[in-house]
C-alpha cells in the first residue's frame, strides 16, 4: 500500500515540468501586457501616486488641517467633525516646516506655503470663535471626547465639538 501513495521519480519529473511550463506561459502572458500598457502610455498603479517633493508634503499637512476644520463631513450622519487641537497641530506642524525651510524654498515654494498657512489660521481662528461663541450660548454643539489618534498637547484637554451641517 506504501508503494501505491509514493509518487515515482518520473510523475515527480512530469509535475515539475508542466509547472515550471505554466509558470513560464504566465510569466510570458505579463510581460506582453506590460508591453501593451507602454506601449499605450498606460502607467502602472507605482506611477499614479503623485511626486515625493515639498508640495506633497504640504498638501497632505494642509489636507489634515482643513479635515480637522471640517471640511470633510460625515456623510452617514450628515454632520461635520471639528477637531480643533487636531487642526492646530497640522497647522503647527506647517509653521515648523515654514521656518526650517527659510531660505532654501523656491520663490513659488515660499509663496504658496505662506498662503496656505495664512488661509489655515484664518480658517482655524474663525472656527475657533464660532465654537466658543456656540459654546458660550449653549447652542447645539454636541461634545465629545477627543480621538485617541490625536497627538498630547500640553494644557487642559480639549474636546471636538460636532456641529450640524
Amino acid at each position: 500500500m506504501n508503494q501505491m501513495n509514493q509518487p515515482t521519480e518520473e510523475s515527480n519529473l512530469h509535475i515539475d515540468s508542466d509547472w515550471k511550463a505554466q509558470a513560464e506561459a504566465e510569466r510570458e502572458k505579463l510581460r506582453k501586457i506590460d508591453t501593451d500598457r507602454a506601449a499605450a502610455g498606460e502607467s502602472g498603479p507605482a506611477e499614479k501616486l503623485p511626486p515625493a517633493d515639498f508640495r506633497s508634503i504640504v498638501g497632505l499637512l494642509a489636507t489634515q488641517a482643513l479635515g480637522g476644520l471640517g471640511a470633510y463631513g460625515d456623510p452617514d450622519s450628515r454632520r461635520v467633525v471639528v477637531d480643533l487641537p487636531a487642526a492646530q497641530f497640522a497647522i503647527d506642524l506647517l509653521g515648523v516646516l515654514a521656518e526650517k525651510t527659510k531660505g532654501n524654498l523656491s520663490a513659488e515654494e515660499n509663496q504658496e506655503l505662506t498662503a496656505i498657512l495664512s488661509e489655515l489660521r484664518a480658517r482655524f481662528v474663525h472656527f475657533a470663535n464660532l465654537m466658543a461663541a456656540q459654546t458660550a450660548r449653549g447652542g447645539p454643539a454636541t461634545m465629545v471626547a477627543p480621538a485617541a489618534s490625536a497627538p498630547p498637547r500640553e494644557g487642559p484637554a480639549k474636546s471636538k465639538i460636532i456641529l450640524p451641517s
